[in-house]
């Protein structure tokens, strides 16, 4: 017991050597928090269900040495500095190594931060990938991984520069003009790009959905990408369309919630046809084409007397949007065959003109 009395009187008898001591003592300390961190945490971590714990101890445990090792810098040399055990250190020299700390302490800070980002987005592309048959997520998650990592930047140079109290205000303004700048430049840019992040999150379509624009286009999804969409109609064209004007636009997907669709052919009879006997031929001969389902049952309605003819539409479901068209054309034929067939007019427009003889 007297031998660790004298070694402690005589550790505290030189500052310099206390000092060491210290040093020594945050090392273990830096030392234990790493392997507590990978020792223990880091195997609890794997039994959760979220990947989330896992990626930030995984991110921390690279500097968390280092963040300790440098927390532990600062406050002792605070705790030196009061005591006045150091007559040669002065307070600008305080100062400047306090400052130095709080650099390299927001350094360390902005490398964990890039190692979040950057393993959160390899485990986004890993399990999302092939979940989804866009390649928009694929070029849109480093995007987004760009622009943290630049946020983060800016956020690390100004925090640097406020622990060294130089003043910021004129660059600031400068860098708020030159940034509204650059916005308004790359404005409809940043609507294409964030409205394919949109149409992702939304899954308003996918790759192979048949869809229709507002504008009337129809075809098939061929990728979406970071600022357009490829629509591939049915003349073969390809339309690239922005991703912005999708994203407010109304969109008619065939695909959803299910590729079954129903197929409608419109057509006339002449006035004084028997109705019930339309409905029997037309049902009959639509009932036999091998595209169209039993559920739901095809119908023929009796819609309108129009000017010239009365009115029926025939509707038959088929099973997949991609026999559709083939089926009307079919239906079509079929009907008009039917009709002439049974001998049941079909009527065209017609005009009496009523002439008036003059002596």
């Amino acid at each position: 017991m007297e031998v660790i009395n004298k070694v402690i009187q005589f550790i505290n008898g030189s500052p310099y050597l206390k000092f060491l001591v210290v040093v020594l003592i945050i090392l273990f300390i830096a030392y234990i928090a790493r392997v507590i961190l990978k020792k223990v945490l880091k195997p609890l971590a794997r039994k959760t269900k979220t990947k989330i714990d896992d990626l930030i101890i995984r991110s921390l445990s690279s500097v968390i040495f280092y963040i300790v090792l440098l927390l532990g810098f600062k406050i002792e040399l605070g705790y030196f500095f009061e005591k006045q055990y150091f007559g040669w250190l002065e307070i600008t020299v305080y100062e400047n190594l306090s400052n130095l700390i709080n650099t390299l302490l927001i350094i360390l800070i902005c490398v964990l931060l890039f190692k979040i980002i950057g393993n959160f987005s390899k485990q986004w592309m890993k399990e999302w990938k092939f979940k989804t048959k866009t390649s928009a997520d694929e070029r849109l998650i480093p995007f987004l991984q760009k622009i943290l990592k630049a946020v983060v930047i800016i956020l690390a140079v100004i925090f640097i520069v406020n622990a060294w109290n130089i003043n910021i205000s004129p660059l600031i303004a400068t860098a708020g003009i030159a940034g509204l700048a650059i916005g308004l430049a790359v404005k409809d840019s940043l609507s294409n790009i964030l409205g394919g992040l949109q149409l992702v999150l939304d899954r308003t379509f996918k790759v192979g959905d048949k869809v229709q624009l507002e504008s009337g286009e129809m075809g098939v999804i061929l990728d979406i990408g970071l600022r357009s969409t490829k629509l591939k109609t049915y003349d073969n064209e390809v339309i690239y369309i922005p991703n912005g004007y999708l994203a407010n636009a109304k969109i008619k997907n065939f695909t959803q919630p299910d590729i079954s669709i129903r197929v409608n052919v419109e057509f006339g009879v002449v006035y004084g046809s028997d109705t019930e006997k339309v409905r029997q031929v037309v049902l009959e001969v639509i009932k036999k084409i091998d595209s169209v389902i039993e559920e739901p049952e095809p119908v023929v309605l009796f819609t309108k007397m129009s000017d010239f003819a009365l009115d029926f539409v025939a509707r038959a479901w088929v099973e997949s949007y991609t026999d559709a068209y083939s089926t009307w054309i079919k239906m079509t034929d079929e009907i008009y065959n039917a009709l002439n067939k049974a001998n049941i007019g079909i009527p065209f427009p017609t005009r009496t003109v009523y002439t008036k003889k003059t002596d």
